[in-house]
């Protein structure tokens, strides 16, 4: 039997319904009953924003509520357990949640399975350009799990990050989270823009290492240069670690 997978949803709603999806396409199943077993629950007014948390707009740490969550998942039988969002692996944020994971289950780390992904399958490879929230670019949080892997990270300069991606993410008017489906033509522009950039700033991999970037970039390839999917190596590894439903 295969083991179930559960998902921490809600940061933001449709990154979470994308990656189920990701899980689902990322199955080996020619019947219904060949799909493995998959619980989300998403409450997001219960997580605080992590990019708000980490700059000190807010006081309370989102990693308590997503701990609580992940909890309940266990409950219902849920042993692989996964968060499509970048900014909850800082480390701050995430430890509260890998306190509450049971022996024999497993916690999925998409910033670690993205950066053994890319040593992995693009040998090639030694700049890895970064796209992801506030949160993610303050942290840095991708660096210790590229360097780890030979990999040097190239993020977006400053006044671009502020002026173009946090906005393509966040914007009350055109970002992803107020218009997700389909993603505005600003945002998406915005996106591209920033992609380009780094690679002209020399990095050899674009990671869209925020979870919403995949809804408006869908692109393999920019230029040439590969372009990685952090949801949708996180569906990969949940669906190798909860084993064939074959």
């Amino acid at each position: 039997m295969s083991k179930m997978i559960g998902v921490v949803g809600g940061m933001g709603t449709y990154a979470g319904i994308d990656l189920l999806k990701k899980i689902a396409d990322n199955t080996e199943a020619s019947k219904d009953q060949d799909h493995l077993p998959v619980a989300m629950l998403s409450y997001p007014g219960r997580i605080l924003d992590r990019s708000e948390y980490l700059s000190g707009t807010v006081d309370e740490n989102p990693g308590q509520a997503m701990a609580d969550i992940v909890r309940q998942l266990i409950d219902t039988g849920a042993c692989i357990i996964g968060i499509p969002c970048n900014t909850a692996h800082v480390e701050e944020i995430l430890d509260p949640v890998l306190k509450v994971i049971p022996e024999g289950c497993t916690f999925v780390n998409m910033l670690q399975e993205v950066a053994a992904y890319i040593a992995g399958s693009y040998r090639d490879v030694d700049r890895v350009g970064i796209m992801g929230t506030n949160g993610v670019y303050r942290s840095r949080v991708y660096d210790n799990y590229m360097n780890k892997e030979g990999l040097e990270t190239i993020y977006p300069d400053e006044d671009v990050q502020y002026s173009l991606v946090h906005p393509a993410i966040y914007d009350m008017e055109y970002g992803i989270k107020a218009v997700s489906e389909p993603v505005s033509e600003k945002a998406r522009i915005d996106l591209m823009s920033v992609a380009r950039m780094l690679i002209h700033d020399g990095a050899q991999a674009i990671v869209l290492g925020c979870t919403e970037i995949p809804l408006a970039i869908r692109d393999k390839e920019i230029e040439l240069t590969p372009v990685v999917d952090a949801n949708n190596v996180l569906a990969r590894a949940m669906v190798r670690e909860a084993g064939s439903t074959g």
